[in-house]
């Protein structure tokens, strides 16, 4: 393959950050004109090569490099960002996917053994409507239309009416499922957004898969009282047991090494300073790559708060909000990015996402997909002082390449 330039990549993503940003951060929020403005100079970038273009149902767009086989071969991120967003999310996957497909493009002469594609994926964030994932959930084919055909933004419009504004109908973003025929495997690389690679010294990383999701909205009830009057043996404060839960999932996390709970919304009620809390409204996020992890700390949490529900002399009751399976990535590929960021830095790292990514849903619809993750500094994300050093960002354009190299062979092989 051709040398991939990647003080090139980091100048793009420069350029756009001038482009799209401000003093505040990034602002490529998908379904404005911001986002379509950085679309519109993305494919300024398109010179020269030998690609077609394609903007599916949903609203992803597609480049592709036509091989000489119908197997495919893709790489894909996202333009689009949170609002005051950094300068990395999304865009140095879909950057340095350019990058390798030119550098494809060039090794053989406009015609690879397969086809190659790069894709931007549609409002991968969901920060203006609140619908995460929104394209690569459609070609999926997981994208529930009923459910979001009348979210709104915070100026009230709806979500189908700023799509439409983008040229996009929503009852017809099913039919980008389509496009995933002949895939053989999806790559994407991303910034970790975690503190885990610069602890521990490593530019990059094998993303094994991104976590499953267990969301639940838990209450306690005990008895509004007076402050002043109530003795302490007296009551049954609400708070005081889920104050208890909130620090027992600390130790139901630390069983396992890459799980996480957190407690991330608490409300009282009457919530005022001279009345004990008679009902605690709270919410516990729990991720793992592996389901029966997932099944047991729910089930700790649940006894657990059954417990402290009792001892406070309250009730509890439990609802689930969301879930989400874990996603393992293609253990082929997980070896091939492997061998990719050893061959590059020397060291290599093995770890689960704990955000969601597009990546998770191109594996869901059965296509071998892996991730690659670079060091992010101070584990700092969706913020404008989101960074990675340069000369770690250049290390993961050389990794991706060989990375895309090594599978590119792999589906020839196949």
């Amino acid at each position: 393959m051709m040398p991939v330039d990647p003080k090139r990549v980091v100048a793009h993503l420069k350029e756009l950050q001038q482009l799209t940003g401000d003093a505040s951060g990034a602002q490529r929020v998908a379904w404005t004109a911001t986002w379509l403005k950085a679309r519109e100079w993305f494919r300024g970038k398109l010179d020269g090569l030998p690609v077609t273009q394609h903007r599916d149902a949903a609203g992803n767009v597609w480049l592709t490099l036509r091989g000489a086989s119908e197997k495919k071969l893709v790489l894909g991120s996202h333009l689009d960002s949170v609002p005051n967003g950094g300068w990395l999310d999304g865009c140095l996957g879909l950057l340095t996917g350019l990058e390798v497909l030119r550098s494809i493009a060039e090794e053989y002469g406009g015609h690879p053994p397969v086809t190659v594609s790069l894709v931007d994926w549609a409002d991968e964030e969901g920060a203006r409507f609140g619908r995460s994932l929104f394209g690569s959930s459609a070609f999926a084919g997981t994208h529930t239309i009923e459910a979001d055909r009348a979210r709104q933004d915070r100026d009230g419009i709806r979500l189908d009416e700023a799509l439409k504004e983008c040229g996009i109908v929503l009852d017809r973003i099913g039919e980008v499922a389509e496009g995933r025929k002949d895939i053989a495997a999806y790559l994407e690389l991303h910034i970790e957004q975690g503190p885990v690679l610069e602890a521990m010294d490593l530019p990059l990383a094998v993303v094994l898969g991104t976590k499953g999701v267990e969301r639940h909205a838990i209450t306690f009830y005990g008895q509004e009282a007076h402050s002043g009057s109530t003795p302490m043996k007296a009551r049954r404060d609400a708070l005081a047991g889920a104050a208890k839960l909130a620090l027992e999932i600390r130790s139901i996390a630390a069983k396992h090494p890459d799980a996480v709970c957190t407690m991330g919304s608490v409300k009282t009620f009457p919530g005022i300073v001279t009345a004990v809390v008679g009902r605690c409204e709270a919410t516990l996020d729990q991720r793992d790559l592996d389901s029966r992890v997932l099944a047991e700390m729910f089930r700790e949490a649940y006894e657990a708060s059954q417990r402290f529900a009792q001892e406070e002399g309250c009730t509890v009751e439990w609802s689930k909000i969301w879930s989400i399976e874990p996603v393992p990535f293609h253990p082929e590929l997980v070896e091939l990015c492997d061998q990719a960021i050893l061959e590059t830095v020397g060291v290599s790292h093995r770890m689960p996402s704990g955000p969601l990514h597009d990546a998770a849903e191109v594996s869901r619809a059965g296509i071998p997909t892996v991730m690659m993750f670079v060091q992010s500094l101070a584990g700092i994300s969706h913020n404008k002082i989101e960074d990675t050093r340069l000369e770690h960002l250049e290390l993961a354009v050389l990794a991706f390449e060989r990375l895309a190299s090594k599978t590119l062979q792999w589906i020839a092989g196949t």
